[in-house]
C-alpha cells in the first residue's frame, strides 16, 4: 500500500469519518476513495489539494509522510496550512529542538513536512524553559553580522502573519530562497500582501517578498555561534544591532 493511501485512511480515522462520509466531503464517489485507501488507484494532484486542504495538511506530507507512525494526540495545527509531527521530547519530557545544520538547509525547502527528513536531524535542547515549537537552522554568509556564516540561529514557530512585528528579525522559509534570516517589516502598513526582507549588513539591499511564497517563519529566541569572533566582526554597529536583537535597552 502507498503512503498516500495509508496517511488518507489514517486522517480519515483521526475525523472519524466513514469511507461515505469523506467521499461527500470531497464530492468524490465511495468506491472511488475506496480505491485510494486500497491503492489501486493514485488521487490527481487536484483531489490532492482538496483532500489536504480538508484535513490542514501539507501535500508533500501527505504524499511522502508516513503518518501511521504519528501518535495523534501529539499531532500540532500550526495555522491554518498544515499538520506538523511529533514533538521530540527527553526522558523527563522536555521539549527537544530539531537542528537543521548546513548541509541540510538545502533540502529543507522539499523536507519540511516530511517526518523522514525530520527525524533524521539532530535535537538539541536549551538550558531554559521553552513554550511552544521551536527549530534551530544553520545560517549561511555574512548578511546578519555579527552572527557569522554556520551560526545556529534558534526559533519558535509563528503560526500566523498577523504575528509578524516590524523590525525583529525571522527565520524564514520561502519558496524561491529556501531557509534566509532576515530582519522584516510590512511594505505596506496594515497589509499582509508583501514584506520587505532587510539585512543588518548595508552591503546587501532590501528585497520584497509575497505572503504567498512565505512557507514557514521562525520568530528568533537566541543565536548559538561555532568558532571565535574576529577583531572586526565586533565593530560598535554589529555589537548595537546584536544587543538590540536581544531587546537589550541601551543609552546613548
Amino acid at each position: 500500500m502507498s503512503k498516500i493511501a495509508k496517511n488518507i485512511t489514517v486522517l480519515r480515522g483521526l475525523k472519524k469519518l466513514s469511507q461515505m462520509q469523506l467521499s461527500e466531503k470531497l464530492d468524490i464517489s465511495r468506491s472511488r476513495l475506496g480505491s485510494y485507501e486500497e491503492g489501486r488507484a493514485e488521487p490527481p494532484y487536484d483531489l490532492l489539494i482538496k483532500i489536504a486542504d480538508y484535513f490542514h495538511i501539507a501535500i508533500d506530507a501527505l504524499v511522502r509522510g508516513d503518518l501511521a507512525k504519528t501518535d495523534p494526540d501529539s499531532l500540532l495545527k500550526m495555522g491554518e496550512n498544515r499538520i506538523l509531527f511529533p514533538m521530540i521530547v527527553d526522558r523527563d519530557t522536555n521539549d527537544l529542538i530539531e537542528v537543521i545544520p548546513a548541509k541540510a538547509v538545502a533540502g529543507y525547502l522539499t523536507g519540511y513536512a516530511d517526518p523522514e527528513f525530520i527525524e533524521d536531524m539532530p535535537v538539541m535542547n536549551l538550558p531554559f524553559k521553552i513554550v511552544g515549537k521551536h527549530r534551530a537552522f544553520s545560517i549561511k554568509g555574512d548578511s546578519m553580522p555579527p552572527l557569522k556564516d554556520g551560526t545556529f540561529v534558534v526559533g519558535k514557530y509563528v503560526e500566523s502573519l498577523n504575528e509578524i512585528k516590524d523590525g525583529q528579525t525571522y527565520i524564514v522559509l520561502t519558496k524561491d530562497d529556501g531557509v534566509v534570516y532576515k530582519r522584516i517589516y510590512r511594505e505596506k502598513k496594515k497589509t499582509l500582501d508583501t514584506f520587505e526582507f532587510h539585512s543588518d549588513n548595508n552591503q546587501y539591499a532590501p528585497y520584497i517578498v509575497k505572503s504567498e511564497n512565505v512557507l514557514e517563519i521562525w520568530s528568533f529566541v537566541c543565536s548559538l555561534n561555532i568558532g571565535e569572533f574576529k577583531p572586526q566582526d565586533l565593530n560598535i554597529d554589529s555589537m548595537i544591532r546584536f544587543l538590540q536583537s536581544f531587546r537589550v535597552e541601551m543609552g546613548k
